[in-house]
């Protein structure tokens, strides 16, 4: 199956999709837009993703996917091996509980659209970001952190020793936090588990600085 990744290096959910990809043994050929631009605002883009938005999946059947994690589950289900989700009921909702921690409570806060619309509406400037990035970061790492450092079922990773979706929301949410130099340290378990992560080639293959696109 041809797929063509709609991305931008940066992007955490493109990072999220990339280190899926990988780690499902899958090719793909990478299309990179430059979101500052506004090159997922044309007219072409929008017609293959309405939100404007990355990343998007395309198969050479000219279907699209968007949303990282709709996307990452799709793959599960046509991919399965190796698998990002656990056999086992309680663990799958574990590591959807863990993911959907970082994607649908650190990330919507902290994307592009919202930094530019407390610019726009509310005089932010880069100080004010940070500011605002770092406390959703916080919130939920503080949290995370307790979870991970109690919980018997965190091995080497969020979940066993064996690397799946929590994995994947964790280190691209980590490499995004470097653009305000937000330092992992004080959370030691979720460093030492990006680090263990960061050793492994299909998710350091997808990291934002080893991107064609990378500037």
């Amino acid at each position: 199956m041809s797929l063509t990744l709609h991305n931008f290096f940066r992007s955490s959910t493109s990072t999220r999709l990339r280190v899926a990809l990988n780690l499902k043994g899958l090719d793909y050929d990478y299309v990179a837009y430059v979101l500052r631009k506004g090159e997922t605002r044309t007219a072409k883009y929008l017609a293959i993703n309405p939100q404007g938005l990355v990343p998007s999946l395309e198969r050479e059947d000219g279907r699209v996917m968007n949303q990282s994690l709709a996307i990452m589950e799709w793959l599960e289900e046509v991919h399965p091996n190796p698998p990002l989700l656990p056999k086992d009921a309680d663990g799958r909702a574990r590591v959807r509980a863990i993911a959907y921690m970082i994607a649908c409570e650190v990330h919507p806060l902290n994307n592009l659209r919202v930094l530019g619309y407390i610019t726009d509406k509310f005089g932010a400037d880069e100080t004010a970001h940070k500011e605002w990035f770092t406390h959703w970061v916080a919130m939920t790492f503080d949290a995370l952190e307790v979870m991970l450092d109690r919980d018997s079922e965190t091995g080497d990773f969020c979940h066993g020793d064996e690397v799946g979706l929590a994995d994947i929301c964790l280190y691209a949410q980590v490499w995004n936090n470097r653009r305000f130099a937000i330092d992992t340290a004080q959370w030691p378990t979720i460093a030492g588990i990006f680090n263990r992560l960061d050793a492994i080639a299909a998710f350091r293959d997808a990291a934002p600085p080893n991107q064609p696109d990378a500037v």
